[in-house]
């Protein structure tokens, strides 16, 4: 009876995995998909930086998908991409929730393209790489809340929107069924 599936993740340290994928895939600079995290000082995000780049520098420029995730990627990441592969098999919409969850989409994307084409973004968080990765995919996020907190949150806030949108062909009135007189056009007196 599933009809939509809502990703999100919850985890210390795995905006470092999400931004050597983002860095990967998007052949971005790694400091501009590499971000605070968890707020960390400009010291502590410099190392970070270092990190990332380190690790990206290791992978073949061709590395397969399951390669890139084995090598810079964690547990979570490697099972919301195969929910994504799963869901995107049986038709399901994906509610994609911040950055992880969408480093790990880009994993699916790499597996089998045609995943995003059951993707919605709910949200860009404030984390640099989230937007090139969303870019990447072609989705563009229904809310800009600079979101920090993953977990779902954004793809409980985007539910509604979905479901509204999803009702709208079948629901919404028509000029001849609400009564409305005359075309958009016609001049009023």
């Amino acid at each position: 009876g599933t009809q939509i599936i809502g990703l999100g993740e919850m985890g210390i340290a795995n905006t470092t995995a999400a931004a050597c994928i983002t860095a990967f895939y998007t052949h971005a600079p790694v400091a501009a998909v590499t971000g605070r995290g968890t707020g960390i000082d400009d010291e502590r995000l410099a190392h970070k930086i270092a990190i990332v780049e380190q690790a990206v520098t290791r992978l073949e420029p061709a590395a397969p998908p399951l390669s890139v995730l084995s090598a810079v990627g964690g547990f979570e990441i490697g099972v919301l991409a195969g929910l994504t592969l799963g869901a995107a098999a049986r038709r399901l919409p994906i509610i994609i929730d911040g950055f992880i969850t969408t480093a790990a989409v880009l994993l699916a994307h790499a597996l089998c393209p045609t995943v995003r084409d059951y993707c919605i973004a709910a949200h860009c968080s404030a984390e640099p790489g989230h937007h090139s990765a969303l870019q990447l995919l072609g989705l563009t996020p229904l809310l800009q809340l600079g979101l920090r907190l993953g977990e779902g949150s954004g793809a409980a806030l985007a539910l509604p929107l979905i479901r509204a949108a999803a009702r709208i062909p079948a629901e919404m009135a028509t000029f001849s069924s609400a009564g409305v007189s005359g075309s958009a056009t016609s001049p009023r007196t």
